[in-house]
């Protein structure tokens, strides 16, 4: 092997080194959110915001309802932090010591509502009204899954209206399905966040559940025990309790939490 040989081999490895040294250098750290499906559009915004302002880092959603997602991260699914709609669902790994000891932090609340389909119907404006004849299907979500669902079974038990209208009652997945059934016109009513009504031109609030009829609406905040990305998955906690990230929720329809900076 001549010199001219041996000068331009190595010239090609320094090169192949400096190229990897980069590749490895601007590789960015995927942070995994399971988060509650009424969240969806508030950290779509946040993530837009997140990673112009972190170039090194992306954020990766698993949007659903918390229960499922509760079940996903118990049975070893990659997640880096979780944001239930329910205390309940983060009481259930913190009790199997999934959660870091970083949190978990009650980062917003929410309200529910009933939705009617915008532009006529049947008048409702109370619980009591569900019953009226000319409704023949309400949308909920599973409540063993969905807290919508949880809550909004709460309620109905409450106003003693959980067993007289079983017959009508449709069950979702997730309070988005829930809203697109009574969007679509497959069912007359429905029981959603306050936070996924206002998303939608195509449904109306027909009234707020009265607040004393069911458990207050938390959404706690926790990083998973089992991230590779501690560091990272702190960073992006403490961010969503920023008033730049608090500032989005509210423009959805949150409000603050009980450990949520001032």
């Amino acid at each position: 092997m001549n010199n001219k040989t041996k000068l331009w081999l190595a010239v090609l490895l320094a090169a192949t080194m400096v190229a990897a040294m980069a590749a490895c250098s601007s590789k960015k750290t995927e942070l995994t959110v399971s988060a509650a499906a009424s969240l969806t559009e508030a950290l779509k915004e946040i993530q837009e915001n997140y990673e112009k302002e972190r170039g090194s880092v992306k954020l990766l959603f698993n949007f659903g309802a918390s229960g499922a997602l509760q079940q996903q991260i118990e049975q070893g699914a990659q997640a880096d932090l979780f944001l239930s709609a329910a205390v309940k669902n983060m009481k259930a790994l913190m009790d199997k010591n999934l959660i870091h000891e970083t949190g978990p932090a009650d980062l917003l609340q929410n309200e529910l509502v009933v939705v009617v389909p915008n532009g006529g119907g049947t008048a409702v404006a109370a619980l009591g009204d569900l019953a009226k004849p000319e409704l023949k299907k309400i949308a909920i979500g599973i409540p063993e899954s969905v807290p919508a669902g949880s809550y909004a079974q709460e309620a109905l038990n409450a106003a003693k209206q959980w067993e007289p209208l079983q017959p009508k009652l449709v069950q979702g997945k997730d309070v988005k399905q829930v809203l697109q059934y009574v969007e679509t016109g497959n069912a007359d009513a429905g029981f959603v966040y306050k936070t996924d009504a206002l998303t939608s031109d195509k449904v109306r609030i027909a009234f707020a559940v009265d607040p004393a009829l069911y458990s207050p609406i938390v959404y706690p905040l926790g990083v998973v025990k089992e991230t590779k990305h501690l560091k990272e998955a702190q960073r992006f906690f403490q961010y969503l309790m920023t008033p730049e990230a608090m500032a989005v929720f509210e423009k959805y329809g949150f409000s603050k939490g009980y450990s949520s900076s001032e």
